[in-house]
C-alpha cells in the first residue's frame, strides 16, 4: 500500500494539516462505493497548489494520500459529533454533502472495517502531527497548527445561504492565545469576507492538538472554494486563486511570526 501521507519538514515553528487534500480510494474499497463516490466530490481541492508557497517560507507540511470519503481525519474516532444539533457526515462517511450514498446497497462499512481504516489512515496521520508538533516544540519553544480547508461556498446541508470566504475557527477560543487570534483578525482580507468561530468553529484536530497553555496553538481555515475554484467544474482557477494567494501568505506569515517571536 502506499504511504498514507507525505510530511515536507520545515524550518519554522508552523505545520499546516491538509486532512481533507486527499483524492485516493483504496481498490477494495472503490469496489463497494457508487460511481458518483469515486469522483470524490467533497474534497478540499487544491489545498497543496494553493499553499504552494508555504514551504518556501519555511512552514512543516502535511497531507493525506486518501480521500475523505475512506475515512475523516478530521473527526474523533469514537464518533462524536463534533456539532451536536447540525447534519454532519460520519467518521467513515456513508453519504456526501448533497445527501447523495457512497456506497452500494448493503456495501456501507462495518464496525470491523471501520476500525481497520482506523487503524491504518486515522491514527499514523494523527501520530504523525502530535510527533511532528512536539518536535517543532522543542526545537522552537512553541508550535502553531494551522489547519488548512476549504468547501463549497453553498451546501444547503450544512449552512443557510452563501458561506463567508475566509472561516476561522478557534474551538470558541480554547484552542489558541487570544493574542493570536487577534493577530489573525487584525489583518485586511477585503475584498474578501471573514468570519471567527461562526458555521466552523474548527474540527477534532483542531480541538484535540490545540492546547495554548502547553505553547501548542491551533486555528481552522476553512476557506469558501468560490475564492480560487470553479465550483461547477472543481477545476482550479489561475486568475481567482492568485487574487486569494496574497491573503493567505500574509496569514502565514503571521502564524510564523507570532511563533517565533512568542513563548
Amino acid at each position: 500500500m502506499k504511504p498514507t501521507f507525505s510530511l515536507i519538514k520545515g524550518s519554522v515553528p508552523l505545520l499546516i494539516s491538509m486532512p481533507h487534500n486527499g483524492q485516493e480510494i483504496p481498490a477494495e474499497i472503490k469496489n463497494n462505493m457508487t460511481p458518483k463516490a469515486l469522483k470524490v466530490e467533497d474534497t478540499d481541492w487544491y489545498k497543496d497548489k494553493l499553499y504552494d508557497f508555504a514551504n518556501a517560507m519555511g512552514a512543516y507540511i502535511i497531507v493525506p494520500t486518501y480521500s475523505r470519503y475512506v475515512i475523516d481525519l478530521n473527526r474523533d474516532p469514537k464518533g462524536i459529533d463534533l456539532y451536536p444539533g447540525a447534519n454532519s457526515t460520519e467518521l467513515c462517511p456513508t453519504t456526501a454533502f448533497d445527501l447523495s450514498p457512497l456506497y452500494q446497497e448493503g456495501m456501507a462499512p462495518t464496525e470491523k472495517e471501520i476500525k481497520y481504516r482506523i487503524e491504518t489512515y486515522w491514527q499514523p496521520y494523527h501520530q504523525a502531527l502530535g510527533n511532528t508538533l512536539d518536535e517543532i516544540k522543542a526545537q522552537f519553544g512553541q508550535a502553531v497548527l494551522l489547519e488548512a480547508h476549504s468547501i463549497l461556498s453553498t451546501v444547503p446541508r450544512f449552512f443557510d445561504g452563501q458561506l463567508p470566504d475566509f472561516n476561522f475557527g478557534t474551538a470558541q477560543g480554547e484552542s489558541c492565545a487570544s493574542a493570536l487570534l487577534a493577530q489573525v483578525e487584525s489583518l485586511d482580507y477585503s475584498p474578501y469576507s471573514q468570519v471567527t468561530n461562526g458555521r466552523f468553529k474548527g474540527g477534532y484536530i483542531t480541538r484535540a492538538f490545540g492546547q495554548p497553555e502547553q505553547n501548542i496553538h491551533a486555528l481552522q481555515l476553512e476557506l469558501s472554494q468560490r475564492t480560487y475554484l470553479n465550483e461547477q467544474t472543481f477545476e482550479y482557477a489561475p486568475e481567482l486563486a492568485e487574487q486569494v494567494k496574497p491573503k493567505l501568505k500574509q496569514l502565514v506569515a503571521t502564524l510564523i511570526e507570532f511563533a517565533q517571536q512568542t513563548k
